[in-house]
C-alpha cells in the first residue's frame, strides 16, 4: 500500500492473498482520495467456513478512522444474500457501505456549517402612529417595510427613530419588506 498509515488486513479462516490485499488497498486508496486520510483501520476477511452462521458466505469488516471525527464501521453480512459467497462481490459492497457511510457524515458536517451571509444593518425610518409597522432605511437609502409582528422578542414598542437594526429582506405584496427585525444594542454599534 501507498497510503500513509497501514491499514490492518486480517485473513480468518482463509489463507492470506496478495491479489485480495491488492484489491482492498484499492478500495482503501479510493476512500483516501475522496475523504482525505486514513489515520487507523483494519479490515477483517472471515472466510466462509470460519464462522457457522455465514453459511458459506463471506463476511467483511472494516473500521476506519479519518480526520475530524469521521469513521467508519461496516460489518454484519446479511445473512440472506448468496451473493456473499463471492469474495470480490463481498468486498466491493463492504467498501461501498463504507464511502456511504463517510458520505452521510461528510454531508451532517456541511450542514452543521452552514455559511450565514452577513445580514444587512438599517435604520428605523418611518414608525406608524399607531404602531403597527414602520420603514427601514437600507445603507444604499431604499426604503423597507417591516410590520410590528417581524420585530423579534415584542421588541417593536421599544424602538425608536433613527433605531439600528439587522433585517432580513425579502419581496413583499407591495415591494420590498423585512421578514425579520432585530434591534442592535448600543454597544453592537460600529461605525
Amino acid at each position: 500500500m501507498t497510503m500513509q498509515t497501514q491499514v490492518q488486513i486480517d485473513f480468518q479462516g482463509m489463507a492470506a492473498k496478495p491479489d485480495v490485499e491488492d484489491m482492498v488497498a484499492g478500495h482503501l486508496q479510493e476512500l483516501e482520495s475522496r475523504f482525505g486520510r486514513i489515520t487507523a483501520g483494519r479490515v477483517i476477511l472471515k472466510g466462509p467456513g470460519s464462522h457457522h452462521r455465514t453459511g458459506g458466505l463471506f463476511d467483511i469488516n472494516i473500521r476506519l478512522a479519518l480526520p475530524e471525527g469521521r469513521e467508519v464501521n461496516v460489518g454484519h453480512t446479511r445473512q440472506d444474500d448468496e451473493r456473499y459467497a463471492d469474495l470480490n462481490f463481498a468486498l466491493n459492497d463492504a467498501f461501498k457501505r463504507a464511502r456511504r457511510q463517510l458520505q452521510d457524515r461528510v454531508r451532517r458536517l456541511q450542514r452543521a456549517v452552514k455559511q450565514h451571509a452577513e445580514q444587512p444593518i438599517g435604520t428605523v425610518a418611518k414608525l406608524d402612529p399607531a404602531g403597527e409597522f414602520g420603514f427601514i432605511e437600507t445603507a444604499d437609502g431604499r426604503q423597507i417595510y417591516f410590520h410590528r409582528n417581524s420585530v423579534l422578542n415584542g421588541g417593536f414598542a421599544r424602538l425608536g427613530l433613527g433605531a439600528r437594526v439587522v433585517y432580513v429582506e425579502e419581496a413583499g405584496e407591495k415591494g420590498p419588506q423585512a421578514s425579520t427585525v432585530k434591534p442592535l444594542k448600543k454597544h453592537a454599534l460600529k461605525l
